[in-house]
This record gives C-alpha cells, structure tokens and sequence, in this order.
C-alpha cells in the first residue's frame, strides 16, 4: 500500500536523525499502548517501523514508522507531555485522513481485523473520493480514501 505526500518518499529515503531541513509535517499520535499502535499500524496500513525509544518497563515512549511515503509518529502518554491519548468513544479533534493507492475495501477490511471499528462505511463520494472512516483500537479516526473517479468542478460544488 503506498500512502501519497505531498512529497512521495519511501521509507529507504526518508530521514534517519537529521531532521534539520525537514519540509513537511508529521502526525504524532499519543497513545496508552504505543506498542499496539505501532502493531496496528503495521498490520493495516504496512508501517515499517523506523526507530523505536523504550522506557524500563519496556513501554513505547516513542516511535517513528512510514506508511508509504509518509511519517507518523507514535508517543506514549508521559507526565511531561501535555497531550493526553484520545478518548475512545469515538470522537476526536483530529482526523488523519490515508489517502491510498489501492482499494481502500482492502485496507479498511485489514484495519478492522487489526481492531479498528468502523464510523463511516466506505461508500463513493460526490467530490470523486471513495471513503471510509475508521476509529484504531487506540481512539485515533482516519479517513482511508482514494481516487474513484473524476470530477468536474460543478460536481464538486453541488455536494
């Protein structure tokens, strides 16, 4: 599954430390688990799993993957950072909206057998965008969606 950017890179050419000349912005999703979001995110969107700090007891403190040609970060909840995880009733402030290259039946079918619930049933979109929307077993909602057809602009307006 390849994740488009606005700047396609895969994993091999994403940076490893330096983020100096960084151009883009990267999601970091607090969770209580972040090992099982790490496991999630491999399971249902192909992560890979780019770095990994543990705290003593083993718990994720932090972790970089790529999905495709983007980064995500995953961070455990600590004292020091004031983001808490998201309450898993469903409701969220932010949406991570996967834009995919294949159907996104399959990836949304690999998300619920990785733990996600369903919000939104995957359907065809007036704007030309097929969608469905997910909450992780973390709390996290993501929009999965790829291009299903092409609209015009008065397509887009009437929705």
């Amino acid at each position: 599954m390849v994740v488009q950017a606005v700047r396609r890179r895969t994993a091999t050419q994403m940076p490893e430390k330096n983020m100096k000349n960084a151009e883009y912005m990267i999601p970091m999703l607090v969770c209580r688990d972040g090992a099982g979001e790490i496991e999630f995110c491999r399971l249902a969107f192909g992560a890979i799993e780019l770095s990994r700090r543990s705290d003593d007891d083993g718990s994720v403190v932090h972790a970089t993957l790529a999905i495709g040609g983007s980064l995500v970060m995953i961070h455990g909840e600590v004292d020091t950072l004031l983001s808490q995880s998201p309450r898993v009733d469903g409701s969220s402030p932010v949406v991570i909206y996967a834009y995919v290259q294949e159907q996104v039946d399959a990836v949304i079918d690999r998300a619920i057998a990785a733990g996600a619930c369903i919000q939104t049933p995957v359907m065809d979109l007036p704007w030309g965008d097929r969608m469905g929307r997910i909450m992780d077993p973390a709390g996290h909602v993501w929009n999965v969606a790829n291009r299903a057809a092409e609209t015009s602009a008065k397509d887009t307006h009437a929705a």
